[in-house]
């Protein structure tokens, strides 16, 4: 293993300026009238109040302390570690949290397509992996001007088959720089990725002859071929990651990766980097020069549903010694109709909050004037387009006007819905700035 680690990544200080100087309005959905017309900048100056200001619901706020806290638990797990870290910009697509990850010493930051590659070098992000093939001319012309403009930008993408080198070789000609690619290892269960020895060593030899490409080594995703965290589960994904390590090595072996700079070898979601880690910080001939790194997004929000139960640092952490992390994302939502004393609907759905991997939890509420309160037994039931069904157990307090505070669960899903996204205080109500999503 190599002791040195490549820098962190960085972006454009003048175009992340340029997000505080847009001025809100109306087409930021939750934002309080009394903003409307402001700067960014402006308004996050006014320290207003979600609920005394007026912000209308429903709204997603997320807590600046927690975002802290998993910034800061995460990259230093990381340094201890010695892998690298390239969080999935997708889970956010919010160029000022990629400057606070890029802060906190990501090395880089994840694609997951074209359009993210373009709105990454908006930014400047000048080190970004695309965890994808990227076959499409247009965007393979588009990055090579990028890459022609800006010697410092440098990316990388998947490469699992020869038929894909071959289009990714022509689309590429007369390109000054070569695309560095990394061949992707699939698995039994899995999405995308070789699947065999025999088809990842013709697609290593296929993108090592071709003059468009440079093999720099091997990535995959462990996060699809399980979602438990029984011994068996994580035995398999263990296993998965050994076989990245040993497909880098055997390639190696066989002169097809370019040495001239670190080889690179990458997995890791949110909900497995523990094994991933342990897996590509271990073997390694003597002398290879290797840099693991991972590609956790979720981590920086983490949620109240699916990464709660199965990330390392979640409810029931893997990792001795490291504080667990903590939920960033809460929803607010009213009361609206309370049709029967077991059944209350409230102002959320699908069109708002994330469903697909667990529904809102309701955690918190709050009667009009009133701080909130925890509140228990309480369960979302499902989620029409824009109506959340809220079941009553018997006594409860809820009455139509009142707020239900939400945990949510899978942040991919739920930054999506949101062009603009408040980040409150310790007391959940104080709105200490705004965060720009991109989708």
């Amino acid at each position: 293993m190599a002791s040195n680690r490549s820098a962190a990544c960085t972006l454009d200080p003048t175009a992340l300026a340029s997000i505080r100087e847009e001025h809100l309005g109306r087409r930021h959905r939750s934002l309080s009238p009394v903003l409307e017309g402001l700067t960014l900048d402006e308004a996050a100056q006014r320290r207003t109040a979600l609920f005394g200001d007026g912000f209308f619901g429903p709204f997603v706020v997320l807590d600046g302390e927690a975002l802290e806290h998993n910034l800061s638990t995460m990259s230093a797990w990381c340094a201890a570690r010695g892998v690298a870290l390239a969080p999935h910009g997708k889970t956010t697509m919010a160029p000022q949290l990629f400057a606070r990850q890029a802060a906190h010493g990501a090395w880089g930051i994840t694609a997951a397509n074209a359009g993210h590659l373009r709105i990454y070098r908006e930014f400047g992000v000048s080190r970004i992996l695309l965890a994808n093939q990227l076959l499409d001319p247009s965007a393979l012309r588009w990055l090579a001007n990028e890459l022609d403009g800006d010697p410092a930008f440098e990316f990388s993408c998947w490469v699992d088959s020869v038929r894909g080198v071959e289009l990714m070789t022509k689309a590429l000609q007369g390109a000054r720089r070569q695309v560095d690619v990394l061949v992707e290892l699939g698995g039994e269960g899995g999405r995308t990725g070789v699947r065999d020895t025999a088809t990842a060593l013709a697609v290593a030899e296929a993108a090592h002859a071709s003059p468009a490409l440079r093999l720099r080594g091997t990535g995959g995703y462990e996060g699809a071929l399980s979602h438990d965290t029984d011994e068996a589960a994580l035995t398999k994904i263990s296993s998965y990651v050994d076989g990245l390590r040993e497909l880098v090595i055997s390639l190696a072996e066989k002169g097809l990766l370019d040495q001239t700079e670190q080889i690179l070898v990458t997995a890791g979601g949110s909900a497995y980097f523990d094994r991933v880690a342990d897996s590509l910080t271990t073997g390694w001939p003597e002398g290879l020069d290797v840099l693991p790194i991972l590609r956790s997004g979720a981590y920086l929000t983490h949620d109240d549903g699916f990464y709660r139960e199965i990330s390392p640092l979640g409810a029931h952490s893997r990792i001795a010694g490291v504080e667990s992390l903590r939920p960033a994302l809460r929803a607010w939502a009213q009361v609206t109709s309370k049709p029967t004393d077991e059944l209350a609907l409230l102002t959320i759905g699908k069109r708002d909050a994330s469903f697909d991997e667990g529904l809102p939890e309701p955690q918190l509420h709050r009667k009009p004037g009133q701080d909130a309160v925890a509140l228990d037994g309480h369960t979302v039931t499902k989620l029409n387009d824009q109506h959340a069904f809220l079941a009553l157990p018997a006594g409860s307090p809820i009455e139509v006007g009142d707020w239900v505070g939400l945990g949510l669960s899978h942040p991919c899903t739920v930054f999506d819905k949101w062009p603009l996204i408040p980040v409150v205080d310790t007391d959940g109500e104080t709105v200490l700035d705004f965060v720009r999503t991109y989708f």
